[in-house]
């Protein structure tokens, strides 16, 4: 239970929550104000819910108000008034989870996870080599780091998985741990990732069709210093560096369609039109979502150039200027003005790009152990990678797809 979901419970224990019609009054911890609830499209007016647009403390409070509540309903009759007490068991909104397929795809991960990967680095064309020692196959060179990367153990620790990979044929050679840690390093190897990302993403393509846009942090093992003024006195304190990934996903399988990953520094918003432009190339997009931070009119044009609809909502000092501001911008404000629920129905499908960090941050870890900053790109795309082709194993128990790559060259 995270710190939102411990608040609302307090709440619902100590305060008293009303209801008006489908609304729902839930008082502040505080005790100066009242927020309003709508439990049926998951919503709440409180600074919270407006900034991170998730499940806040006050909704968490309903929900678990709800859970179990006494309802009084009082009838007159001729001998006077009756009070009748009735307890009523309301369940909060669940969904089905396949269960036979989701157990058949974790049991059977890591096998079909080594076979998919091993099909994909097949299709690496070997670059040419003039001078120097013999080089590691790149397919070989990728395949292990992809593969040390899932198993998120240590290089030494992840020696004896690589030569069980070799023996069953996945590899032509293991490379030494070292060889692993330092190909990472190879700048050449950031575009086959992305491209191997793109490739991986392909067999979905039939399924994904609603696209969601954000971008996340992955923290290093590296540190800045720098200094904190606080109360008068300055203190020095240290900071772990990080980089930034921005992505593009379908919001029904979490699969990842198009990734750039950058300093912590980088805008969110400049990175937008490169995303949809290589998602619009491999699939045929009808709704992309994003948050406020990739607003602009260009941004809103890219998705219409694409022939799909953008849902990313206005700020509250969002305004139309019939010098400064396109068609185009006037008509999506007029849209989000006047049909907001309906906007944002659209909008909250954003929450999935959500999950699917979420997921790979679990699953890999949050942090990137390598040092160089190339490196830290590169294991970062080898976690991006690593999280498709578990998408696509989810797929092939869950919806019968069986994935095939490089059907052009074949």
């Amino acid at each position: 239970m995270d710190i939102c979901q411990q608040k609302g419970q307090q709440i619902a224990q100590r305060a008293k929550i009303k209801q008006e019609g489908r609304l729902w009054l839930v008082p502040s911890q505080s005790g100066r104000a009242a927020y309003r609830v709508d439990v049926e499209r998951q919503r709440c007016n409180c600074a919270d819910f407006e900034f991170r647009q998730a499940t806040c403390k006050h909704l968490y409070a309903v929900q678990f108000t709800l859970e179990q509540i006494e309802r009084t309903k009082t009838t007159v009759t001729e001998n006077g008034k009756t009070t009748t007490t009735e307890t009523v068991k309301i369940t909060r909104k669940t969904y089905k989870q396949q269960w036979r397929a989701y157990n058949a795809a974790q049991t059977h991960e890591k096998e079909r996870f080594l076979s998919l990967l091993s099909e994909l680095c097949k299709g690496i064309e070997e670059p040419i080599q003039v001078t120097g020692r013999p080089r590691l196959p790149l397919g070989d060179v990728i395949f292990s780091s992809v593969f040390k990367v899932y198993s998120t153990v240590s290089g030494r620790r992840f020696i004896s998985d690589l030569r069980d990979a070799h023996s069953k044929g996945f590899l032509s050679k293991a490379p030494h741990y070292n060889s692993i840690a330092r190909y990472l390093e190879n700048p050449t190897l950031t575009s086959y990732l992305k491209q191997l990302i793109e490739e991986s993403a392909l067999p979905l393509q039939a399924v994904e069709t609603d696209f969601a846009v954000d971008s996340s942090g992955f923290s290093t093992c590296r540190f800045d210093q720098w200094v904190h003024a606080k109360y008068g006195d300055s203190k020095l304190m240290e900071k772990r560096e990080w980089v930034k990934v921005h992505l593009m996903c379908g919001v029904r399988t979490n699969v990842v369609t198009s990734i750039e990953v950058t300093d912590r520094h980088a805008g969110d918003s400049p990175q937008f039109k490169p995303l949809v432009e290589t998602t619009a190339r491999n699939f045929v997009m009808n709704e992309v979502s994003a948050d406020k931070a990739y607003l602009s009119a260009g941004n809103l044009k890219t998705v219409v150039d694409n022939a799909a609809m953008p849902y990313i909502p206005f700020k509250a000092n969002s305004v139309t200027d019939k010098k400064r501001h396109t068609k185009l911008w006037k008509q999506m404000f007029h849209y989000f003005s006047y049909n907001q629920d309906e906007y944002m129905e659209h909008y909250h499908k954003r929450s999935n790009v959500e999950s699917t960090f979420s997921m790979i941050k679990a699953k890999f870890g949050d942090r990137l152990r390598s040092k160089t900053t190339t490196a830290q790109i590169n294991e970062a795309l080898c976690k991006v990678l690593a999280h498709n082709l578990c998408c696509l194993v989810q797929s092939i128990f869950e919806l019968g797809i069986e994935p095939t790559f490089w059907a052009e060259a074949i």
